[in-house]
């Protein structure tokens, strides 16, 4: 059985400004990155949680979720995530994932493609795990459990976001990597360093689907976002200035007008952006 994952979802009991002949908007449904949790989201939520229902769940082991020891796979976070919203009858989505969240979120269009209606897959790629990235997760996942988070955040920090970022993202991003559970975390590496192949998954997407990346990206730079979009039948590619592995915190405000020129592609009603 799935852990109950603690979540937000908001906007559900909100009376959506549209005309009668308009249908509501499909809930949004937002996946965090690691090793951080659904705060991750906080401006995404504000801007559209008033005309559409937004729903971001922490991750099993992030967050307020039960932290699972052991390996947890990208399947199994796609699983608990609709085990959510079936618990919420949410049927039809737009799914949007950062980082390891866009794998989880490649992971459950393979598995439920159906209910996905749009595809939001932001500063992540999808090319299985390599024997040498295989070795080097494993080996941080054991430096985790042994050391914590702090000394980890403190070296990634400024690859998570650009060094320009404003100091309040800055220590946003940097609070919730050291509020991260070490076994969590280190369960979650585990299970992507046995990350498949995604890459066929994305040529059979029939849902409209957005591409987005920082600029400034190490993690996951503009050419991963590039050969995406190239392999999507359906997608736009979005590139964020000024912005490194977290544009949606880095430039709250740009992520926001691009996510939402999306969602009115998607024959939904969007938000619009703070």
């Amino acid at each position: 059985m799935a852990p109950f994952l603690a979540y937000v979802d908001k906007g559900a009991d909100t009376p959506l400004a549209l005309p009668p002949a308009l249908p509501p908007a499909l809930p949004l449904v937002l996946v965090h990155g690691h090793p951080f949790d659904r705060t991750m989201w906080a401006p995404q939520i504000e801007a559209f949680a008033p005309t559409r229902r937004v729903i971001a769940p922490d991750l099993r082991g992030y967050g307020e979720s039960p932290v699972v020891p052991g390996i947890t796979l990208l399947s199994d976070f796609a699983q608990d995530i609709v085990t959510l919203l079936d618990e919420l009858a949410v049927e039809d989505f737009v799914l949007a994932g950062l980082s390891m969240g866009g794998q989880i979120a490649m992971d459950l269009y393979r598995q439920f493609p159906d209910r996905v209606r749009g595809l939001v897959l932001a500063d992540t790629f999808p090319a299985p795990e390599t024997p040498g990235g295989r070795l080097a997760r494993n080996e941080m996942a054991d430096r985790l459990i042994a050391e914590g988070m702090r000394g980890y955040a403190d070296e990634v920090l400024e690859k998570m976001v650009g060094p320009y970022a404003a100091p309040e993202v800055k220590a946003h991003v940097h609070r919730m990597m050291t509020s991260t559970s070490p076994e969590g975390a280190a369960a979650a590496l585990r299970g992507r360093a046995e990350r498949p192949d995604y890459r066929t998954v994305l040529t059979r997407v029939t849902a409209p689907a957005l591409v987005v990346v920082g600029e400034d990206d190490e993690y996951t730079p503009v050419p991963d976002a590039e050969a995406m979009h190239a392999a999507l039948p359906h997608s736009e590619l979005r590139i964020i200035e000024g912005a490194a592995h977290l544009p949606n915190l880095e430039r709250a405000n740009e992520f926001n007008r691009v996510l939402a020129e999306f969602l009115a592609k998607t024959g939904a009603q969007p938000a619009q952006p703070a």
